[in-house]
């Protein structure tokens, strides 16, 4: 074992406080008090220079559970190839073309293939843009520092998404080879322009709403809106491109086939390839603050002015992690958000609970159950990706997950990550599951009438901003 965690582990000392006069305030004599039950640590000086000069993570990496680690599965699906989202916050359209990309290596007899993210995500700036304004003309009459409005106006422009935006998306749009549209400097990075734009609709409401209190109606400021969004449409193809309204396709199969250039448009394409994949998925979340078996509904929570609001099923884990389970035996690869920056050891691609041995280093411990990271602002999800494989033990229940990421091949395990079942259980929020794979009970519940979520609920603003 590491000798600066053999003396951290001497380092509890029962502590003793002298009350002071005057309770609220950080005195003098409690300041001497904690530097006092400091000095009976044994040698503090160690753990300070090891601190002070090493990163903590590595200070802190549990060397005996990282041993304990194999790569083996004895059940995975087809891999489509790595992805990178790179300086930008599409996890959750990454993700989601994932969920179809090996349909189309299947239909096409390849060893690889990608779908455009670009071309999507054009769409969904444009969707955004439309539905931001809408709902600055929806507040107008709000006070400028409105709960919902605010909320709106922090992040009216950001990357981040949902399932439900990859499926609205293509069902609107189509889906085009990433030949068609590649990527580009800025859909690849994408702060600059996401600033320049925010600004540009922040400029837009307050446009509005003027207009508004001169006595414009809600049709007029709705015209105005048109033509705010050509300049929006306009700043989209100077930083993606032009979506193709046609393109040609043609392919080398496994087979060194050469195909012959067809013609298509992006929804002729969609409707030949992938149209038969879309089937119905629902969307199910735990999260131990709320009701189990109830059924949720996020206010505001869509990229487009004319599509529903996410909904979700609450249920145990347990019961999420037997529906990952179902769809993966179903040759189903299984969308889902979680914590991604909670206990993940980048250099190897592990998501493992207590691979950072923190209290061991500091003699302090962190533990904090699910329910109060989620309600005291600690964990939310944050980062989408795809279930691919599982290990399971005799009895079939799974001890680990295959994940594929969309960082790249230089992170992780050549951009692959291997979930532990207990980190399953702590860290992941939502998985999005083929109905028909659904208990007929559970299939009910989604006939409840939902209980209806604020827009800045803290759990929902995660779900918000997956990037």
């Amino acid at each position: 074992m590491n000798k600066f965690l053999v003396v951290i582990l001497s380092f509890f000392v029962p502590l003793t406080f002298v009350h002071a006069a005057n309770n609220k305030a950080l005195t003098n004599e409690l300041l001497k008090q904690f530097e006092n039950n400091f000095d009976t640590i044994n040698n503090p000086q160690l753990i300070i220079n090891a601190v002070t000069n090493n990163d903590i993570r590595n200070l802190s990496l549990n060397r005996d559970l990282l041993i304990t680690h194999d790569k083996h599965f004895n059940y995975q699906l087809k891999k489509s190839g790595i992805t990178n989202q790179k300086g930008s916050g599409r996890c959750w359209l990454f993700a989601g073309l994932n969920i179809f990309n090996p349909t189309l290596m299947t239909k096409l007899n390849l060893s690889s293939f990608e779908l455009s993210e670009a071309y999507l995500a054009f769409w969904d700036k444009m969707e955004k843009s439309n539905l931001f304004l809408e709902e600055m003309i929806r507040l107008r009459d709000r006070p400028a520092d409105d709960r919902e409005l605010v909320i709106f106006l922090e992040n009216p422009f950001g990357d981040g998404g949902w399932w439900h935006y990859v499926t609205a998306l293509i069902e609107k749009y189509g889906v085009v080879p990433v030949s068609a549209m590649p990527e580009t400097k800025q859909s690849s990075s994408t702060g600059t322009i996401n600033t320049l734009i925010s600004r540009k609709l922040r400029a837009f409401t307050a446009e509005l709403r003027q207009m508004h209190k001169d006595g414009k109606s809600e049709d007029e400021l709705r015209q105005r809106k048109k033509t705010m969004l050509n300049d929006i449409y306009t700043l989209l193809v100077y930083a993606y491109g032009k979506p193709p309204q046609t393109f040609t396709f043609r392919y080398e199969d496994k087979d060194s086939t050469i195909s012959d250039p067809e013609q298509y448009t992006p929804y002729t394409f969609y409707e030949k390839y992938l149209a038969d994949a879309m089937t119905h998925f629902v969307t199910l979340m735990n999260n131990p603050t709320k009701t189990y078996n109830r059924l949720y509904q996020v206010k505001e929570s869509r990229n487009m002015a004319d599509t529903p609001d996410l909904t979700m099923l609450n249920l145990p884990i347990e019961k999420i992690k037997q529906y990952c389970r179902a769809a993966l035996l179903d040759s189903q690869a299984v969308w889902f958000a979680c914590d991604v920056g909670k206990e993940n050891y980048r250099d190897s691609g592990l998501l493992m609970t207590d691979i950072y041995d923190y209290k061991s280093t500091f003699g302090i411990d962190f533990s904090i159950s699910k329910a109060d990271r989620i309600r005291y602002e600690d964990s939310y999800p944050n980062h989408a990706m795809v279930l691919l494989g599982m290990d399971t033990a005799s009895d079939g229940h799974p001890q680990k997950w295959l994940v594929e990421n969309s960082w790249g091949t230089k992170r992780g395990d050549k951009g692959y990550w291997y979930m532990y079942d207990k980190w399953f259980d702590e860290y992941v929020y939502v998985a999005v599951i083929d109905e028909r794979l659904l208990t007929a009970e559970d299939r009910e519940k989604f006939k409840q009438k939902p209980e209806i979520l604020p827009v800045w609920d803290s759990f929902f603003q995660g779900i918000r901003n997956l990037r």
